[in-house]
Parts: structure tokens; C-alpha cells; sequence
């Protein structure tokens, strides 16, 4: 493995993403999970899952586009690194900072039912969570090689985190119009793990080689886990730095509770409004592994050029292998040992919704429901408009078009559910264009679906 592999690679092994959910079905009438999205929320009659299929949920969002990456050129597709792609046309589709992250939900098992003077829901769900932020200027250093005699490429953040729940709720009627409810779950630690740049200076000095010095750190907390290490020679005195990662039986590492809150107020008839907040709390994690780099840092490595001939000593996929190994070289990461337990907050979202049934056709609704996620470097925020209509008990359409942090999207779900069964698919930002390898061009894409038998 390559050093720096500890950076994204170690991080990668341990992730996708944190609770991905289908927005669409905030007010679809019999979706089996909407109490996932506000706890007062309930299908109306008892259901059971099954086993692994009951819900899944599979979602990236970001502002880092395939798009930037793939281009046509002469009726084939062809990467960014290409000459007949300008640099400027590359440079405009990428930000100071490009964000991405993998979302990860699947519903081992879940129960719901009548009693108790409500509705009540047992769920058993198992959640990764991935997000990688990446400089700009390392975009720039690949298409632009030597035009540039400076490149700061400090940003460069991945964090990855994996846990199970167990979640027990329960909604009831108050008042005629006031339907009030709660989830209280018990959180498992399984990884946790983040890998960061705070500093990383390129600068191309007179002789033609870069000049580079950085700061790097790398922190893990899982179950049987420790860093592995070897003598460094890149300095004038070798020293003990970090060459990888070993796992010697992997389990629980973590232990927290959290707890979703929510209620739904008809103003008169047709018109309701409703609120939840979720994922209220946090996670215990038993150990925080550390590796930092040593103080200043610096090396001197040979000059980057890119070449887009695969033919080439220089072409891109070598001379990237060569900045990281340097790159990694200059992290020259020091195990700093176990710094003992932490707290890690999940990331709250809000809901706000309001609905309205339409008073000529009382099986067609239109809502709004503002979503908001609560989270550092990856928080977010959209505004969905729907309309949703159900001609017939056995089966729900909806279709919804949102605004937002990641721009615009187009959503819908169908759930078919007659009497003994229920089958669910939707998507909140639909996959769009694509490349002629099939290629998603967009970063925001998701998809959820499940398979139920109500009773």
C-alpha cells in the first residue's frame, strides 16, 4: 500500500455514508417509513420487513461532478487531463473546495404495529457514512503542471464512520388534530476514522524541483486496531514513522444513544403542518488512534509532469503514483499512541412540512418540506415541492422538484401496496445525464427502495 493510501484508502475501507433517507416519501400516503422521517408519522396499519430488503437506501451528494472529470472530445470520452480540454473550460467546473459524500442505510429488520394507545415501530438498521473534501489547486497542479510556480493544496479531508442502531418508537393522537411522536435508539460503534491535510505548500523553486512541506494527521478508532511502523529515510536523521494499518479482530468500539422528535398539527381540514428533528445524539467511541506528522516537514522532490500519453515515463497515472509517494514521504507520520474516548455527534436534520389536499380531489396533496442537515463540513439544506396522489388504495405516486445546497433535482416515488404487500422505489435526485460508459455525471444521485408485508 501506498503511505499515503493511509490518508483515503485506509479511510475507504471502513465506509460509505450516514443515514440516507427517501425525502420523497415525507408525504406519501402509505409509505411504509415515514416514521424515519418524523416519528409521528405511521403507515396506518402494522408492518414487517423483510429481512435485509426492507429498506435500503443508497445516496452521494456533492458538488464534485463526474462531469468535471469526463469530457467529449471528438465523439469519445475522454478525462480532463486531455490537451484538447482548455484548462480554463476544466478549472470553472471545479471549486476552492469539492465536497462528496456516500450515504449508506440498510434496514435489517423492522416491525411496526397497533398498541399501546399508538403506533409503535422495532428496527434494527446498519449505517456507513463516507465524505471526502478536495482542494481545488490539486485539480489545478495535474492539468497545469509547471504553469504555476505555487499550489496550496491544505483541505484535503476524509472521515468515514460505521454503526448499527436499534431504534424503538412510538406516535399517538393527542387532540384530534395534534399527532405527537418519539424514537429513542441505541447506537453501536463499529469505525470511525478521518485523515486530513492542514497544510500541504508546493512551491517550484529554480532548479526546477518542488519544495513542499505539510502537516498531516490521521486518527482511527475500531476495535483491535493499530498503526504499523518502519524507519524513515527521508530526513538526515531516520526516524519511526506510520507505513500502514493493521485490524486484529474487529467489534464493538463504541457504545451512544440518540433520539428523533416529532409531531404533525392539522390547522383545519386539508391543511396540516408538520415538524421532526432526528438523530439527536452522539456516540461514545472507546479509543482515538493518532498519527501527526513530525514538525517541520519538508522535502524536495523532481518536477510534476503530466502526460496524457499512457506511453509516456511521465503519463498521468505514474506521475500521480510519484506526488503521493512524496506526498507521504513528506507526511512522515508519527504514531502519537491511543488518546483515549471521545464523543462524536451524529448530525441532526430537521424537517418542516406543510400539506395540503386538494378540496375537489381529496387523493391528490401538494406539500413543501424544507430538509436541513445538521453536520461539520457536510451539512446541507433543500426546498422539495410535491404533488402526490394515491387513485387507489393499492397504490402511491409522488413527484417533487427541489432546490438547494447542491443545486436542483428532480424526485418521485411509486409504492405499490395492496392488501399483504408492500414494495417501495424512489429517488430524490434522479441519476440524469450519463457518460457512454454509463457513468453518472452528476454527484447527486440516490436511490431507495424496500420490500414489506403489512398485516
Amino acid at each position: 500500500m501506498k503511505k499515503l493510501g493511509l490518508f483515503i484508502a485506509a479511510t475507504l475501507v471502513s465506509a460509505s455514508s450516514m443515514a440516507q433517507l427517501s425525502e420523497s416519501g415525507y408525504f406519501s400516503k402509505g409509505y411504509t417509513y415515514s416514521h424515519e422521517l418524523n416519528p409521528a408519522f405511521n403507515a396506518g396499519q402494522g408492518y414487517v420487513s423483510m429481512p435485509i430488503l426492507g429498506n435500503m437506501n443508497l445516496g452521494v451528494r456533492g458538488d464534485l461532478n463526474m462531469g468535471s472529470f469526463l469530457y467529449s472530445v471528438d465523439g469519445k470520452t475522454t478525462t480532463f487531463m486531455n490537451p484538447k480540454v482548455s484548462t480554463e473550460e476544466v478549472l470553472s467546473n471545479i471549486k476552492d473546495l469539492n465536497k462528496l459524500s456516500f450515504d449508506l442505510k440498510m434496514t435489517i429488520f423492522s416491525l411496526g404495529f397497533k398498541g399501546f394507545g399508538g403506533y409503535n415501530t422495532l428496527s434494527l438498521n446498519a449505517h456507513s457514512n463516507f465524505g471526502i473534501s478536495l482542494p481545488g489547486s490539486l485539480f489545478r497542479l495535474a492539468k497545469e503542471g509547471v504553469e504555476n510556480k505555487s499550489y496550496d493544496l491544505s483541505g484535503l479531508n476524509a472521515k468515514a464512520t460505521g454503526y448499527a442502531e436499534i431504534a424503538l418508537g412510538h406516535s399517538r393522537k393527542i387532540t384530534e388534530q395534534l399527532t405527537i411522536g418519539a424514537k429513542a435508539k441505541v447506537l453501536l460503534g463499529g469505525t470511525n476514522i478521518e485523515a486530513k491535510l492542514n497544510k500541504a505548500q508546493l512551491d517550484l523553486n529554480e532548479e526546477g524541483s518542488w519544495d513542499v512541506e505539510a502537516d498531516a494527521e490521521l486518527s482511527a478508532s475500531l476495535k483491535g486496531g493499530k498503526f504499523k511502523t518502519e524507519m524513515s529515510d527521508h530526513n538526515s536523521t531516520p526516524r519511526e514513522h506510520v507505513s500502514g494499518f493493521d485490524v486484529d479482530g474487529a467489534g464493538l468500539n463504541g457504545f451512544g444513544m440518540a433520539f428523533d422528535l416529532g409531531a404533525e398539527y392539522e390547522i383545519m381540514e386539508g391543511l396540516s403542518v408538520s415538524a421532526a428533528i432526528t438523530d439527536l445524539g452522539f456516540i461514545n467511541w472507546k479509543n482515538k488512534l493518532v498519527a501527526k506528522s513530525y514538525d517541520n516537514n519538508k522535502v524536495t522532490t523532481d518536477s510534476y509532469l503530466f502526460n496524457v500519453d499512457d506511453e509516456a515515463s511521465n503519463n498521468f497515472e505514474d506521475e500521480m503514483e510519484k506526488f503521493t509517494d512524496d506526498l507521504a514521504a513528506l507526511a512522515d507520520l508519527q504514531d502519537k499512541g491511543d488518546q483515549g474516548s471521545f464523543k462524536q455527534g451524529l448530525g441532526s436534520t430537521m424537517r418542516i412540512g406543510v400539506e395540503y389536499k386538494m378540496p375537489f380531489y381529496d387523493k391528490l396533496s401538494v406539500g413543501l418540506l424544507n430538509t436541513t442537515r445538521f453536520q461539520k463540513d457536510y451539512g446541507w439544506t433543500d426546498f422539495r415541492l410535491s404533488a402526490n396522489v394515491a387513485p387507489i388504495n393499492a397504490i402511491s405516486i409522488g413527484a417533487n422538484f427541489a432546490m438547494g445546497t447542491y443545486g436542483t433535482s428532480f424526485g418521485w416515488i411509486v409504492d405499490i401496496h395492496p392488501k399483504g404487500f408492500n414494495l417501495f422505489v424512489s429517488m430524490d435526485h434522479t441519476m440524469g445525464k450519463v457518460s457512454k460508459q454509463f457513468v453518472p455525471l452528476s454527484s447527486n444521485t440516490d436511490i431507495n427502495f424496500g420490500l414489506n408485508f403489512p398485516f
